[in-house]
């Protein structure tokens, strides 16, 4: 089983992202969970998601404790301890900052870890998702997860978006194109190297 965990705040579309994510995988022959749970319910809270996949039927209904891949929505969300509760420090750890991998590596939390990062919050802006102060950063999440990953592929990403997101699904999609090309990660892992835009 694969267990991934979504930390943004409200508004970013981290719950949208997780159905998402689980109907991506749920296209390519997997069985999928996706839920989330939420503190204060406003914008600016700090959220979480959870999605689960496997090649058997999940029968598990708790929260994901120990995941196995963390997707990081608002970089300030790293000062929290609780962003890292359980991690397995084997998966990935992606992450929309404009810093690159280099200075990330030097965050004490992240020292040792597989690192990702995208700018989703510029990409989000350039495609006018959302607002430039609060831009809307799911889709773009989600084409640097599957480059980095490759749990599902960018084709079932996209055609997950089209299906799901009813407000400029176009432009989503573009998003979520952008950020697979734009995402950066550290030269010590080569496995988002053999993954090419189809």
């Amino acid at each position: 089983m694969i267990e991934i965990r979504f930390h943004g705040r409200g508004g970013q579309g981290a719950v949208i992202g997780g159905k998402i994510l689980a109907t991506a995988i749920f296209s390519e022959g997997k069985f999928v969970q996706a839920f989330p749970t939420f503190g204060v319910e406003r914008r600016g809270a700090p959220v979480a998601a959870f999605v689960r996949a496997d090649d058997a039927r999940i029968d598990l209904r708790s929260q994901i404790y120990n995941p196995d891949h963390l997707i990081v929505l608002d970089s300030t969300l790293l000062k929290n301890p609780a962003t890292f509760s359980g991690f397995k420090k084997d998966g990935w750890v992606l992450i929309n900052t404009r810093m690159n991998v280099e200075q990330l590596e030097n965050i004490k939390m992240l020292e040792g870890l597989k690192i990702a990062a995208v700018d989703a919050s510029k990409i989000a802006v350039r495609n006018k998702l959302g607002s430039p102060s609060s831009p809307i950063v799911n889709t773009a999440i989600l084409g640097a997860f599957s480059r980095i990953t490759g749990i599902c592929s960018i084709d079932s990403i996209l055609k997950a978006i089209k299906k799901g997101v009813p407000i400029k699904p176009d432009a989503n999609v573009a998003a979520a194109g952008e950020a697979f090309n734009e995402v950066r990660f550290s030269e010590k892992t080569d496995a988002a190297k053999t993954q090419e835009t189809s």
